[in-house]
Parts: structure tokens; sequence; C-alpha cells
């Protein structure tokens, strides 16, 4: 079957990029979701606080997505649910396996918007037994809000991630004591405003500089040892305490799910462990696009529908001219900047530049510079790596080709 965009992934950045492009003339479409429901990560986030850049409303995820699915089902923008994309090709072949077989499709262009994954234990490689009771932030968040199911009593948590401190306060608020939240970095790696709502507000400790060091229990968790860590993050000898407890939540960073751009061919950047895109967000594939947490995770909800947004303007681009603009200059980064969204532009039209710093910066000014020229800067009180810093570059300040430098100045 041809078409001439096939999105992968219903969740926020699919369904906005949908619509975006509907609205651009572009209605040989399809979503193809793994879920029995489109919405992605928002069906299980029933907190409030989505919504307030992209509808200047404060909105529960669900409600967050279905003004998304709404719109879909209103312009009849087709579909799939409970379907699995097994391969991209460099071609953009997509093969499904769906409920009605093995489904391919031949497409004109390829939108990327799988979201990301949690990190694991395993990844983390924590010593000890393995028992039951040691689940990921978003897996607990799952049991609760979805299933309605209670999996803790006595709680720690590792890692001070978004989801991590939001499920600190929707566990106590279900009767479990959370004993604290445990952070290896010297600094909160979610957002100032979950520290305050999730943590202090009620009274869940939060202690930096502390990773849990074993994993005690034999078929269910019974506790967990803490060490401080120095400023190598190694273990310190002699600081160990043990906490009792019966469940042990991680929440220690997202991965972008990028097996299916590897397949592509599709290079990814060591940094955000996403696919490197031009101001376009076409990847070094021609014809296959990304956006949204698959590309780089993302702070606000918000923020992953206008980029999706962006880039439906750029597919649509191309699927009507059968090209984009081609994007020489590269974008480097200083020793302060973790990395950048886009790593490539053209530099014949304005772009938006999205970036996080490595480590929190307090009277600082992020600095675009060409050849030792300013081109753009943003004067900041704090900068932090839980917010993503975004800016505009002007394409007439851009003088010739050559790369463009990103750095922070303190």
């Amino acid at each position: 079957m041809e078409i001439d965009v096939l999105i992968v992934g219903g969740g926020p950045a699919g369904l906005a990029a949908a619509v975006r492009l509907y609205r651009k003339g572009i209605h040989n479409i399809l979503i193809v979701e793994r879920e029995k429901q489109l919405g992605g990560i928002l069906r299980q986030c029933i907190h409030d606080g989505f919504g307030l850049t992209r509808f200047k409303t404060t909105l529960s995820g669900p409600e967050y997505a279905q003004r998304f699915i709404d719109e879909v089902e209103e312009s009849g923008i087709p579909y799939i649910t409970d379907a699995t994309v097994l391969e991209v090709t460099e071609d953009r072949t997509v093969t499904a396996a769906t409920r009605q077989g093995l489904k391919v499709w031949k497409a004109r262009s390829v939108i990327l918007t799988m979201g990301c994954r949690e990190r694991t234990r395993g990844a983390l490689g924590i010593p000890g037994e393995r028992p039951a009771g040691v689940f990921t932030a978003g897996v607990a968040q799952a049991y609760i809000n979805l299933c309605n199911v209670m999996p803790a009593k006595e709680v720690v948590i590792l890692g001070s991630g978004d989801i991590g401190m939001i499920m600190a306060r929707r566990l106590t608020l279900e009767g479990a004591h959370v004993q604290a939240v445990f952070e290896i970095q010297p600094y909160p790696s979610g957002l100032p405003r979950n520290v305050e709502q999730c943590l202090n507000d009620y009274g869940i400790p939060l202690y930096l500089s502390h990773t849990v060091t074993a994993v005690h229990g034999d078929n269910r968790l019974t506790g967990v040892t803490v060490s401080r860590v120095d400023e190598h993050l190694r273990p310190v000898p002699g600081t160990e305490k043990e906490y009792k407890c019966d469940t042990l939540i991680l929440s220690v960073g997202l991965i972008p799910e990028n097996e299916l751009s590897l397949d592509a061919g599709v290079t990814l950047d060591d940094r955000t462990k996403g696919a490197v895109v031009d101001e376009h967000f076409q990847t070094d594939v021609e014809g296959i696009f990304a956006a949204g947490n698959v590309l780089h995770v993302h702070d606000l909800v918000d923020f992953v529908s206008m980029e999706a947004e962006s880039l439906a303007d750029s597919a649509a681009e191309y699927v009507q001219n059968g090209c984009l603009t081609p994007c020489p200059i590269e974008i480097e980064t200083d020793s302060h900047i973790n990395h950048t969204v886009p790593q490539r532009v053209s530099g014949t039209r304005d772009f938006k530049l999205s970036l996080r710093v490595n480590s929190p910066l307090k009277e600082c000014r992020i600095e675009v510079r060409q050849d030792g020229v300013l081109v753009a800067s943003k004067k900041m009180k704090k900068a932090i790596p839980a917010e993503m810093i975004e800016l505009t570059v002007k394409a007439d300040k851009l003088v010739s080709l050559s790369r463009l430098e990103v750095s922070a100045e303190c």
C-alpha cells in the first residue's frame, strides 16, 4: 500500500503532527500506534499542569491528549491501534504486525514519534537480589492510574526525575509511606515546581548525592542500602544506611525508543540518544523525520506538540515539493552545553534552537556565534539541566556557511 505520510506512534507528537499535516492539505496519512488507544503516555498522567503553553489553560494528561484525538477523529485521519511497527527501511518501507496480520506500506515520508522508555535496574547495575517490588516510576504510575492496583506500602524512590517525584505525591495520597527520594547528582534532575509541589508540600525528604548500593529480599523486597557519593559519583565507604521498605521505585532517566531509527540507517546523537536532525527535523535519511521524546527528552508535553507541528510543516513541504533546503551548517557546543536540536541548519531561514546545560548555572548568557561574531544570545538568571532552553536565531545574522558555536558565558 502506498501512502504520503506514515506516522509511527500515536502519542502527543504523532497526533499533533497528523493534525497539522491535515490542515496543510496532506490527507493521505496513517498513524500506527502499538497501544490499544491513542494518547501515548498521557493516558496515565492524570495530574494537571499540561497545556499551559500550548492551550493557555491547565489540563490533565488525558484531557490534553483528547484535544488532539478529537481533532484526528473530526478530520477523519485514519489510524491503526494495537499494531507494532517491526521495521522501517531506508527507502521508507514500513512493516507492522496488526490484528489483521502483517501489513506493509511504501511511504513518501515517515515521521518517527515513538517516545521514550525508562532506564531500568538492569541498566544501573545495582547489586543484590532480584526480589519483586522494584518498579520504574512509569510502571508504578500505570498500576495505580490505569489498573487501579496499589503496588506499595513502604516506598523508597531512587532518582528525582519528574515522574518519580509525581509518583511520590501520588503514592502518599493513596496511603503509602514514601520514606525519601535519593538523587545521585548534587542537584535535582526534575523541574523545580515538582520538587516544591510533590516533595516539599508533602514533607518527603530529598537527599542529593546519594544512591542505592544494595537491594535486599528473597521473594519480596525487604529493604535497600543507601550510600552517599563523592564528586565522581562513587559510593563513599562508611556512609551506608539501610532503609526497610517493600518497594523501590526508579526514576533514573529516559531513553528515546530508537531501534526502528537504527534499522532505517538513521544516525543517532551520542548525547541525546535520538536522531541527528536538521532545522526541518529531517534525519540524515531523506524523507524520514523525528520529533518529540524519540528525538530528545522534553520537560513539557506542550513543547513536544509544538515541535511536532514544526516538523509537520517541513514534512508537508517535502511531500508537496519532493525536497527540502539543504542544511550544511553544523552546530557545535562548549563544555557547559549538553546538546542542541537541531544539529544542522541551512542558514537561509530563521530557526528555533533547543538546548540543555550540563549542570546548574547562575547569571549566565547563552550565546550563538559564527566565526566569532555573536548572532544570537539569551540572558538567564539561572539555567538547570531539567529545563529546556529555547532561543531563536535569525537568518539575516548568518553571513557564511561556517559552523555555529553555542556556549554559556557565566
